[in-house]
């Protein structure tokens, strides 16, 4: 069974969850650890067996559409609904019926294109917190890696002025045997490193901590300060120019697109020929290949030694793994692995995949971030939340809307807590790196980073 943090100033959420598939059971397994009163409904015998053997939890087998069901789940005083089923118009309707008989925020999955297009007016008309699409969601996390490719992983706060970058320190580079505190003087103090990976061991640094080649870390800037560091470092980087993509899945289709709108050229393989007529259709600036997806020859065939860029979207783990290395032996380009499944991630991080994508956690993430906002008070909102370094730290950006204990002091005089950085002050659209001086104040977004779990708002930094 898995203990539950529960946190001492927020109260439990009833939470009801509706299909147990990858995303659902990362989310009972996170939200049930968080201090939540969870209950799953799932039409599986045996994957509710498996969920008594795991969990502290109420499990019902049964329809989340139906009024019965959902009444057995206790639908009336819940306070959070989720359904994430593999059906996109089941969790529409499990959400609509759930509104109708309570006043619980409700949060549906929906990964089909056509319905992604609408889904203001589907959160309005249904009335729903959130409309979530992981391959939508997972594909621009790619597009962004691709438009700065040294990077492991590249992710925004602030509404996209602000990104966080995560990246490994090259053998003889600059970085190397430096400490932060020297950075800061002698190449730029316009950005925050405020987390660091080494031999597996996560380390929230202060300025005496020495850099090392190999490091891995993720540093705080203003977009254009981000490019401006790497520069400065020696790492040189710019937009890829081209992409090959492998397999012809939804998350294909979200991410040629998302590429091909920025002007870089995308080759798709895909072994269906039906679906290459679809996709020629749907895409047709892209090239699409009829091609053995398996096939070293058909690969190579396709031009993937001059590819700047190769991302194989199989759907199967193992085969994306084996593409990906295959990729990396055969040409110099930017690869990305996307990964279903989380449960080998210690042994995934010791290969080498390029940059690493898990649609379940960033769909998770979104949904856990929403939940701990309502368990707080209103002194503050969660804005955004990210899971890194194998969730072994977490990075939350708040925002400040009350009075409270860690607002209008100076950093300096706030008792903050160990293992705890607060990288970015964002004060109406001005990113500021914080020094000691600084304040939080009632308007601002705050981000922190933390190797502590469950924060749910801005007075959680406080010892």
């Amino acid at each position: 069974m898995f203990s539950k943090l529960v946190h001492p100033t927020t109260k439990s959420l009833k939470i009801i969850i509706v299909g147990n598939g990858k995303v659902g059971h990362t989310l009972t397994e996170q939200l049930s650890k968080e201090g939540n009163n969870i209950t799953v409904i799932e039409k599986d015998a045996s994957v509710i067996a498996d969920l008594d053997a795991q969990f502290d939890i109420i499990t019902i087998k049964g329809n989340g559409a139906s009024y019965n069901t959902l009444k057995e789940a206790g639908v009336e005083d819940a306070d959070l609904f989720i359904a994430v089923t593999g059906s996109d118009e089941l969790n529409l309707l499990c959400c609509t019926i759930a509104k109708q008989f309570s006043k619980c925020a409700a949060i549906a999955r929906v990964r089909t294109p056509d319905y992604s297009q609408e889904v203001a007016y589907l959160r309005d008309k249904l009335g729903l917190a959130m409309i979530i699409n992981p391959e939508l969601e997972s594909a621009r996390e790619m597009a962004r890696i691709l438009y700065l490719p040294t990077a492991l992983q590249v992710n925004t706060f602030a509404h996209g002025q602000a990104e966080m970058i995560k990246f490994k320190i090259p053998e003889g580079n600059i970085l190397d045997d430096m400490t932060i505190a020297n950075l800061g003087k002698h190449v730029t103090h316009n950005i925050l490193i405020c987390g660091i990976e080494r031999a597996g061991e996560v380390v929230i640094p202060s300025g005496a901590f020495v850099l090392k080649a190999d490091d891995i870390l993720y540093f705080v800037a203003k977009r254009d300060e981000a490019r401006k560091f790497l520069k400065n470092i020696h790492i040189f980087t710019k937009q890829v120019k081209n992409t090959m993509i492998v397999g012809g899945g939804l998350s294909t289709y979200y991410l040629a697109n998302e590429l091909l709108h920025t002007g870089i050229d995308v080759h798709i393989l895909e072994s269906s020929f039906e679906r290459c007529n679809e996709l020629s259709t749907l895409l047709p600036d892209a090239v699409v290949i009829n091609s053995d997806v398996s096939s070293q020859e058909g690969l190579l065939g396709a031009g993937l030694k001059d590819m700047e860029a190769f991302v194989p979207l199989t759907g199967i783990d193992e085969e994306n793994i084996l593409l990906t290395l295959f990729a990396k032996k055969v040409s110099k380009a930017k690869v990305i692995t996307k990964i279903n499944r989380i449960n080998f991630s210690d042994v995934i991080s010791d290969l080498d995949l390029g940059s690493v994508v898990y649609p379940k956690l960033i769909t998770s993430e979104a949904i856990i971030a929403y939940a701990r906002a309502l368990r707080a008070s209103r002194s503050s909102e969660i804005e955004t939340l990210y899971h890194i370094f194998d969730s072994k730290a977490e990075a939350i950006e708040f925002r400040i809307t009350e009075a409270s204990p860690a607002v209008g002091k100076e950093l300096k005089d706030l008792q903050l807590k160990k293992d705890l950085l607060i990288a970015f002050i964002n004060r109406k659209g001005k990113i500021i790196i914080p020094s000691g001086s600084d304040t939080i104040e009632i308007g601002d977004t705050v981000m922190i980073v933390t190797t502590h779990t469950g924060f749910t708002e801005i007075r959680d930094i406080l010892r």
